[in-house]
This record gives C-alpha cells, structure tokens and sequence, in this order.
C-alpha cells in the first residue's frame, strides 16, 4: 500500500512517520513545504514539497498517487480561538483535498478535533451531535460535513479521526508537557499550573501515530472514529505522573493560571468504536 501523509514534518506527522517506516510494510510519502532540510525523513521515506494553499493541478500526481492520505496539515496552531481558521484556512483546506479525490484519491483519513463535540461534560460518543464553541472546532466539523458530501458524490472511502489530547517528544513549546520538560532541564525549583482537577484524555504521541496508521491500512470510509484512551485523567496526576518519570524535582504549584474558557471541566471520549475497527490493537 502507498500512504501519503501531510503535515509530515510537524509533531503527530513525523511520529506516523516513523510508525509506518518501523513498520516497512507500505511505500511512505512524506507531504510538506520543505524543500531543502529534510534530516526529519525517517530512512527508507520518500518525500513530496507541496504547499498546500498553493496546490499544482498535478498535486495527486507530484504525491506519487497514494492509496490512502493520512492528513495531518493545519496552519495556526494551537491558537484555537483565531478566525483564520474559519476565514482562510478552511477553504484552503478543502479545495487541497477536492482535488485530490477528483484526481484519483480512494480513501483518506484525515484529522478531526475533540472540540468538534463543544462544552460537552462526560464521555464523548461519536453519536453526538458537534457542536463546536471555538473557531478551531468549527472549521475541523465544517471541513467534515465538507467532506461527507465530498465523498458520496466522488466514492472517497473517508474516515474522520477526532483526536483528543496527546503528549510526547516533539510537542509544541507552549504545551504543558513540553513546558515541564523544560522546567526540569533548566533545574527550576517551581513549575507554574491550574489547580489541575480539570479530567481530560490523553494518549502518548507514539500511540495516537500508531492508531492513525491502523485506520488508514484497516479502515477505510469507517466515518468519524475517537482517537483515544477513553478513560478520564485529572491533569494534575498526569503532571505528576510526568515529573516523577524523568525525575524532576520542581515542586507544583497549583492554581497559577485560570482553567482555560473554551474547555469544559471534565471530558473524555468514548473509544468502543476505535477498538472495534482494529480488533482491540
């Protein structure tokens, strides 16, 4: 199988990367702007420069005609509250993968958000109706519906894997993991949080790349799929978790920032259907 994945050089693309290189299976294409420093490509992978907001007539061809595309790309973030998401990006987004599926594109799986769902307490069923609160969620569930019609009038077997929260090496500075990380390596004596009783899910990195890549060779059209642990963790223990594992002595203090506006105190997702579809992988 050829599976092409965009958004390969950021931090969910270069772990699939290097789950379906490890893997050797399939031939991997690489999908980014990129066209001079490219030390990230894992051995063995090819690569394809592509801007996507400026996409060739020929983009399917220049992508080496995958089977599947995992797509990964989305400009902005983790700035979820910016209307570029909506105003620009979205259109962008779905003009790329149009053209694709009108020149030769089977199946994709492309990215989804947990925010898609909105200020939803308790677990996250992909039954639920979206209902987005944030310009982010809202252009992720507008590219979906998109999508839908997309793929019914051109036979694109789509699958819409909603991801929750992850963690693991390569993450965004301004992450929480990537901050502790950092405050252990520079020796501070205090690392700066929120109370942390709010529950999420998270999955490690490693884990979020390794189901992706199951979907794409096992899964296709198999509509929107959690990608998730689906069990509920206060971040605070989770923090805690992390500080004790890399032996970092900062003590916590709790309460320094406020709970962010656009989260609810307490989610999860449902992961019945993630588990169904990879036979428990």
């Amino acid at each position: 199988m050829k599976i092409a994945v965009t958004g390969a050089s950021g931090f969910i693309g270069r772990h699939v990367l290097g789950v379906l290189a490890t893997a050797g299976q399939d031939q991997v294409v690489a999908v980014s702007r990129q066209t001079q420093d490219l030390s990230w490509l894992p051995n063995g992978v090819a690569h394809a420069s592509i801007d996507l907001t400026r996409p060739p007539s020929n983009a399917y061809r220049v992508l080496g005609e995958p089977d599947v595309l995992i797509h990964l790309a989305w400009s902005g973030l983790p700035n979820y509250q910016s209307l570029h998401h909506f105003e620009t990006h979205l259109g962008e987004q779905y003009q790329f993968l149009r053209l694709l599926a009108t020149s030769g594109l089977r199946s994709l799986v492309c990215a989804g958000t947990c925010f898609e769902y909105g200020m939803r307490t308790g677990e996250l069923d992909e039954a639920l109706l979206a209902d987005p609160r944030n310009p982010y969620g809202f252009a992720k569930d507008t590219l979906r519906r998109e999508l839908e019609f997309l793929a019914a009038e051109t036979g694109l077997a789509l699958t819409w894997a909603r991801l929750f929260y992850m963690y693991g090496d390569g993450q965004a500075p301004t992450s929480l993991y990537s901050q502790l990380m950092a405050a252990g390596a520079r020796g501070d004596a205090e690392f700066r949080m929120s109370a942390g009783e709010q529950l999420r899910d998270y999955l490690h990195v490693r884990d979020v790349a390794r189901y992706l890549a199951a979907l794409a060779r096992n899964a296709p059209g198999a509509g929107i799929v959690n990608v998730c642990s689906g069990k509920p963790r206060s971040v605070r223990s989770l923090v805690e978790e992390w500080r004790d594992a890399h032996r970092i002595s900062a003590k916590l203090v709790l309460g320094h920032f406020p709970y962010p506006s656009y989260e609810p105190m307490a989610f999860w997702g449902r992961n019945a259907k993630l588990r169904q579809l990879l036979g428990g992988e």
